[in-house]
């Protein structure tokens, strides 16, 4: 048996808030809408990965999802545009990433992240 996908569930009433934080922020593609569910991705090869964690690392709290993008700088920006509070740096971790979290808006700590 292979594990082809895994798929993070967030449950909320309020599926369209999805599309301005995953869509506009960081790109996603809506790949499947019924109304009562919105699937946002890639249609480029991601890694299968799943952590589990005592805490975030350098103290932090363990976010609830973590996205790696390419332009850590850009979507920083993007954050900030949508008036979004960042709740941990920018900072360059000793393992060799920079990061920062902020909340989607159904209050998931969301580590975005770039290796450095």
């Amino acid at each position: 048996m292979k594990v082809k996908r895994i798929v993070a569930n967030i449950s909320t009433q309020a599926v369209d808030d999805a599309q301005r934080f995953y869509q506009q922020i960081f790109g996603l593609e809506l790949l499947m809408d019924h109304g009562w569910i919105a699937t946002y991705g890639s249609s480029e090869k991601m890694h299968v990965q799943i952590s589990f964690a005592a805490q975030g690392g350098s103290g932090t709290p363990t976010p609830d999802l973590s996205i790696e993008v390419d332009d850590l700088d850009t979507a920083l920006e993007r954050v900030k545009a949508a008036a979004l509070p960042v709740e941990y740096g920018p900072v360059d971790e000793p393992w060799g990433l920079r990061r920062f979290y902020v909340r989607d808006p159904f209050g998931k700590l969301v580590n975005v992240l770039a290796h450095l």
